[in-house]
């Protein structure tokens, strides 16, 4: 993925965002942290992976992709906020998962470990097991970031219209 130019249409999104509620002088880094915990949830929601007590398939892929992506947009904003969006790399090797399940617990896991730490090797890992996910869920880099680059659109239009 062409991690520059996403964290540059973030940063303007942030920015864009930041100016019209009048934000400019606060720190966010928590709200983005629950943002970002709820988006996982609301992700988590859509592929139904947990509910072993409904036979109701999983939302559509585009719209589980979709979910996916607004998660894509916290941990940008997560990464800008620490000044960790100059990095050219941000993939880490990760082990696999066992299910689904597990996964999602591996990245509420990693979200909690970087609030805390803030580090740049805890943002790679997070990183690395939001992408673990989306492979499982069957996405790759390029699904991803064409999805990313439409949402963000969608999310300016949004702003315009007072969301």
């Amino acid at each position: 993925m062409n991690y520059q130019l996403l964290f540059q249409m973030q940063k303007g999104l942030d920015s864009h965002i930041e100016s019209n509620h009048g934000l400019e002088e606060e720190d966010l880094f928590e709200r983005k942290v629950l943002a970002l915990l709820v988006e996982l949830g609301e992700l988590a929601n859509e592929t139904r992976c947990f509910k072993f007590w409904s036979l109701k398939p999983s939302s559509p892929q585009e719209t589980v992709l979709e979910e996916f992506v607004d998660g894509i947009h916290f941990i940008l904003s997560l990464g800008i906020e620490c000044g960790f969006d100059a990095e050219k790399e941000y993939a880490v090797p990760l082990e696999k998962a066992e299910s689904m399940n597990g996964q999602f617990l591996s990245v509420y896991d990693e979200i909690g470990q970087f609030r805390t730490s803030r580090s740049l090797e805890d943002y790679k890992e997070l990183i690395a097991a939001y992408l673990r996910l989306g492979e499982m869920l069957g996405f790759n880099p390029s699904h991803i970031e064409k999805a990313y680059i439409d949402k963000n659109e969608v999310n300016y239009k949004r702003q315009a219209e007072g969301y």
